[in-house]
């Protein structure tokens, strides 16, 4: 059975808890990516035929899709020992070695934000990847002299929501790299349902397929949507997650029919009416909605660019026909919380 040996978790402690509860153990449990699911399973089962280590993989792909459960199950399947770090955590490469020798044959070394390596940790992780091996420097000046250190043969599972980011010399050492896509509604509500089998909340297939659908097309947020409907049926209804009180809670949470929430609405608002619809650079749409830009190019704008309501272009970004269409004249668009009266 594998074990979690180190773990540097991004999520808040309740978070971290709640998503480890609802993680899928097996390729079996875990809903979507089909072809991604087959073609791992593949790799596995003929990396444990040649009693070998699983080659190195890489996941990228938007947050929340599943990159970190990926590496659970990997080391699950392989039998072998997860270890966790991230890619900010290993600021020098004597960290670096201090995680890689105390790994065993076969264990997994799951990165996230591996994007966000330094230049000096990435070139110091080259030769582990390839040859198995580190150097280290011992003493200073004269005296200086450089010991190899070999390595047990390990597999390293690399997670980035920014792959652009990767250099070609690091993407290159990966013999799996595989993307991961936004799930379809049916997938998600295969998930609540799932989740809310564990978490025993009664849950009707409308209720979940309702949770579903505003779900972003992302698992993370489906689990999350499902924690906070589960505390308004506990509270306000008898208990069970029907469609209605799916729907009555998500208005309380102010996410509409398209799943959109409060900062995507205020992103698309800025852009049409601060910006008359742009174009208008990352940086200044930050500034005007008091976010990040960060926060904005990598949670909120790859689902605005998928529904059609905002495009990238060299000049900065711009809102569409489409997104004129749903905000309407007064930019508030389809917004359910302002609908009066509730079920609940």
């Amino acid at each position: 059975m594998s074990e979690t040996r180190v773990t540097t978790p991004n999520l808040s402690n309740d978070d971290a808890r709640f998503e480890t509860r609802l993680r899928p153990p097996s390729f079996s449990e875990f809903v979507g990516q089909d072809s991604l699911k087959a073609n791992l399973s593949v790799f596995i089962e003929a990396a444990r035929k040649r009693e070998e280590p699983l080659d190195h993989c890489l996941f990228y792909g938007p947050p929340g899709l599943g990159k970190t459960t990926l590496a659970h199950i990997i080391a699950h399947e392989m039998g072998t020992e997860l270890v966790t770090t991230s890619g900010p955590v290993i600021e020098r490469p004597y960290d670096l070695t201090g995680v890689l020798t105390n790994l065993k044959r076969g264990d997994v070394l799951f990165v996230d934000e591996i994007h966000r390596l330094s230049h000096v940790v990435e070139e110091y992780l080259y030769p582990a990847m390839e040859d198995f091996c580190v150097d280290i420097v011992l003493d200073k000046g004269p005296s200086a002299r450089s010991v190899k250190l070999n390595l047990e043969h390990f597999t390293l599972v690399g997670a980035t929501t920014r792959a652009g980011l990767l250099t070609s010399p690091l993407r290159s050492r990966f013999g799996v790299a595989q993307r991961l896509n936004y799930y379809v509604a049916d997938e998600l509500a295969r998930i609540v349902e799932r989740s809310a089998g564990i978490l025993g909340v009664p849950i009707d297939p409308e209720g979940a397929l309702e949770i579903a659908r505003r779900s972003r097309g992302t698992p993370r947020i489906a689990n999350r949507l499902l924690r906070r409907i589960r505390d308004f049926a506990e509270v306000i209804a008898d208990g069970r997650i029907t469609a209605e009180v799916a729907h009555e809670s998500l208005l309380r949470l102010e996410v509409d029919e398209a799943g959109l929430d409060e900062m995507d609405r205020r992103i698309m608002e800025a852009v049409i009416h601060k910006f008359d619809g742009g174009p208008v650079g990352v940086k200044s749409l930050a500034v005007a909605v008091g976010e990040e830009a960060d926060t904005i190019e990598e949670i909120y704008e790859p689902f605005l660019i998928q529904q059609g309501l905002l495009k990238r272009t060299q000049r900065g970004r711009e809102a569409t026909p489409a997104a004129y269409d749903y905000f309407g004249a007064g930019g508030r668009g389809r917004n359910e919380s302002e609908e009066q009266g509730s079920l609940l």
